[in-house]
């Protein structure tokens, strides 16, 4: 116990036997004086303890009455100063106790808008955004019953929800009436969602839109309770700021996932222009890109190794705009200083990409070393067997089986079980063994897949 509380507990006993003593001896100013120390000294303590002098002090009034000495008689003024004395503790213990409430509800809602901040920035996507914000908004016990709601290519879903809102997730919201409108306002979403639930889930409800940057709409919030108990300004409030923190939260994950999506064309792009320079039927940029990001998810990596090697995938021949087009053209076989002028197009490629900053590591690594060797015989660093980067170590083969299936200049498309066998002749000497038995299963399960069909 602490020292503090300690003394309220040593000042609550001492009042409490002040309020016996006065009591025996009738002493009203000392019942009144020693009421006001046991009150402050209850409500420090707090718990069922705020309440021991609003309890103690009816009791020794009445005690003091019983005690009375013969002849004495309590006049109105005794009587009315009484039940002021009760009245002013009572009331001052209810406001406490309000204020105590206040307290813990702000308290609680600081905590949640803490954690919840946390949360939000922990999500992955919008899915994630809005379920970590519903969850969170649920924990303060505002409403049993919320949900919210967004558009989907024009239809508006549940995305996330608590109470019985849930058996409608993923559900899309159409008009209930048989015209031809579409449901593209808040407040025709709130009808149409509201009239799903039982009249007896929705005695009160309350809507709040979501908007993002620039206002954009992103979505509502829409909350009901089983009870008739509107909700108040206070709720209403903390149900507002948590809609500009959920609308935070997606408008900037919406921003960075646009600007992801601009460097994905851009980088898609680039790569298509680029091959043809090297290849004018085109087509293998995207061929590579196809086959190695299948045998990448084969391989069981996540998204963000998926989406490097996917960009490293588009750039990988970038270096070869610097190559002079005697070389890159020549119908025939290179010789010494031609072969070391093209094998310059790693390095090249790679220092172009460096003022890209958004681009990762791993997509730089494919540029520059996606002709390196498992035996330390390429280039353009001469790396050797797990030194050599897995996004390069992936794709080499996928690049390797595209051009030895695909016409050349200088040579002829070769059988796709040819090139097979030449895949399978260079695990351990070209390329990492692994990966080779991952992309001969995948090529054969997708063999069988056409038998199949």
């Amino acid at each position: 116990m602490s020292g503090t509380r300690l003394l309220f507990v040593l000042l609550l006993i001492v009042s409490l036997g002040l309020l016996v003593f006065a009591a025996q001896g009738h002493h009203q100013g000392l019942l009144a004086g020693a009421t006001l120390i046991l009150a402050l000294a209850s409500w420090s303590l707090g718990g069922v303890w705020r309440w021991t002098a609003l309890v103690a002090y009816p009791l020794a009034f009445l005690g003091s009455m019983l005690l009375v000495r013969k002849g004495h008689v309590f006049s109105p003024l005794e009587l009315a100063g009484a039940l002021l004395m009760l009245a002013g503790v009572g009331w001052i213990t209810l406001r406490e106790q309000g204020a105590r409430t206040e307290l813990a509800w702000q308290q609680n809602i600081i905590a949640a808008l803490r954690i919840g901040s946390e949360r939000l920035n922990e999500a992955r996507d919008a899915d994630g955004i809005i379920k970590a914000g519903v969850n969170i908004l649920d924990k303060l016990a505002i409403a049993p019953n919320i949900a919210f709601v967004a558009y989907r290519q024009g239809t508006p879903y549940i995305l996330s929800a608590t109470g019985v809102f849930q058996q409608f997730l993923g559900r899309p919201i159409q008009p209930s009436d048989n015209d031809s409108r579409s449901v593209q306002a808040d407040h025709w979403v709130a009808e149409e969602v509201l009239a799903m639930l039982r009249r007896d889930d929705r005695r009160s409800y309350h809507v709040m839109p979501v908007y993002g940057r620039s206002a954009a709409h992103l979505g509502v919030l829409i909350l009901t309770r089983p009870v008739v108990h509107e909700f108040d300004e206070q709720e209403k409030s903390v149900i507002a700021s948590f809609a500009r923190l959920l609308g935070a939260q997606l408008g900037q994950w919406h921003a960075i996932r646009e600007l992801r999506d601009a460097n994905e064309l851009t980088l898609k792009s680039l790569g298509a222009a680029l091959e043809r320079r090297d290849d004018e039927t085109g087509g293998h940029t995207q061929r590579v890109v196809t086959t190695s990001l299948r045998l990448a998810r084969r391989l069981g990596w996540d998204e963000e190794q998926v989406q490097a090697l996917r960009w490293g995938a588009y750039l990988h021949d970038l270096g070869k705009i610097a190559m002079p087009d005697s070389i890159l053209h020549k119908p025939g076989p290179l010789d010494d200083g031609e072969r070391r002028v093209i094998q310059t197009h790693t390095t090249v490629g790679y220092d172009l990409l460096q003022d890209l900053h958004f681009l990762p590591a791993e997509t730089l690594d494919l540029v520059r070393y996606h002709h390196e060797r498992w035996d330390g015989t390429g280039y353009p660093a001469g790396l050797r067997g797990q030194n050599i980067p897995d996004t390069a170590r992936v794709f080499t083969i996928v690049d390797v089986y595209d051009a030895l299936t695909n016409a050349r200049p200088y040579k002829a498309a070769w059988t796709r079980e040819r090139a097979i066998q030449e895949i399978r002749a260079q695990a351990g000497k070209q390329f990492d063994p692994n990966y080779v038995e991952a992309f001969l299963r995948m090529m054969a399960d997708q063999d069988d897949a056409k038998l199949v069909i």
